[in-house]
């Protein structure tokens, strides 16, 4: 029975987990993740120099809350996963450099894992309710990958242990859609990180008020582009008489309400940009789903969590639909563990000379 410890430390998130393989997939004995959301609020987003620097002060403390949790010592480890690529190289050079001193210590393997991969295996972690039910009767399996810094489909043709066979279908070419909801809320004043917020603000909004662009809408390749929202935004708040918030540097500046949308204008706002994400993004799936025969979708990455984006999936996908649950929808070292675990059966490791020279990748 193996037994790892996964490090993630790829943006503003530090987390370090405990996972073994006690049945079909991966199981979490625990899963410790400190968000740097404090740290980066007053700057309206992350700040890669800020991110590396809180990573090296959080991360040997969130280890050790992660093995005592587990009840695991560092003997009792197999070996060591930690976030290779892609992000800031910065933080993911403290990931590395920590996850190659720890395997080199203890005389263990070490794994490379890629970010994407990561979260496209959230969904072979045991416990989920939904991806429980995941088998291969519903292969292929299209999967969306949609967070801040991606907004990616594939196309899964077998499960793991087996390395997946993950075939990129589209990804976007500008903004990634997590970004989109950010950089938005941003504008109409909304704290850091403004997806949560718009999110909760649009729950009493109409989504018809404002006709925001659902780009690429006449194609039909799956390709995504959102960086025409912030753009129609923006000009719509302008057009209404407001000022939209963040056009520069925000540092030490903070929204004036009068300026900006308020109440129920506010509600209207947040629910009609949501709706162009979300309905975009619902188009490009049913495509996918159409032209490839998948018999079941997968939902990762921070934005699967979206409420409105997961009813409207529920509404209008007749097939069986898996999402993460919400702790292992944004970045954390579970799933990055849950690629490991399956890496490790396989013999993907690196050790001796191959463990030294292990590097971090922005991309």
């Amino acid at each position: 029975m193996a037994r790892i410890l996964a490090i993630e430390t790829s943006c503003d998130e530090c987390s370090a987990a405990v996972l073994e393989r006690t049945s079909r997939f991966a199981s979490v004995r625990s899963n410790v993740i400190f968000s740097q959301i404090d740290l980066h609020s007053r700057f309206g987003g992350v700040v890669p120099e800020v991110a590396s620097r809180n990573h090296l002060e959080m991360l040997s403390p969130v280890i050790d809350e992660a093995l005592e949790k587990s009840g695991t010592g560092f003997k009792d480890l197999d070996a060591i996963a930690v976030t290779q690529r892609p992000g800031l190289i910065g933080a993911l050079l403290v990931g590395v450099s920590s996850a190659k001193a720890i395997a080199y210590a203890l005389g263990r393997p070490l794994i490379g894992v890629n970010h994407l991969e990561g979260h496209l295996h959230s969904i072979f972690i045991d416990g989920q309710a939904s991806c429980d039910k995941l088998s291969a009767a519903q292969l292929p399996l299209v999967a969306c990958l949609v967070s801040g810094g991606h907004t990616n489909l594939y196309l899964i043709r077998n499960l793991p242990p087996q390395a997946l066979l993950a075939e990129k279908l589209s990804e976007s070419r500008d903004d990634a859609a997590g970004e989109a909801f950010d950089k938005c809320a941003k504008l109409l004043g909304l704290p850091y990180p403004g997806g949560v917020h718009l999110d909760r603000t649009a729950k009493g909004g109409n989504a018809k008020a404002f006709d925001f662009p659902r780009p690429l809408a006449g194609k039909k390749d799956l390709d995504f582009s959102f960086s025409g929202l912030k753009t129609a935004v923006a000009t719509t708040l302008k057009r209404e008489g407001f000022e939209p918030y963040g056009a520069g540097a925000t540092w030490g500046t903070t929204p004036d309400p009068a300026k900006l949308p308020q109440g129920t204008k506010l509600a209207d706002y947040c629910a009609s940009i949501q709706e162009a994400i979300v309905q975009t993004l619902l188009r490009k799936i049913q495509i996918a789903l159409r032209e490839t025969g998948a018999r079941g979708l997968a939902v990762v990455g921070g934005v699967s969590a979206n409420s409105r984006f997961r009813e409207l999936l529920e509404q209008n996908v007749r097939m069986p639909v898996f999402f993460p649950e919400h702790q292992y929808c944004t970045d954390n070292a579970a799933m990055i563990g849950a690629c490991g675990l399956f890496m490790l059966e396989r013999g993907e490791t690196l050790t001796g000379d191959a463990l030294l020279a292990a590097n971090a990748f922005s991309s």
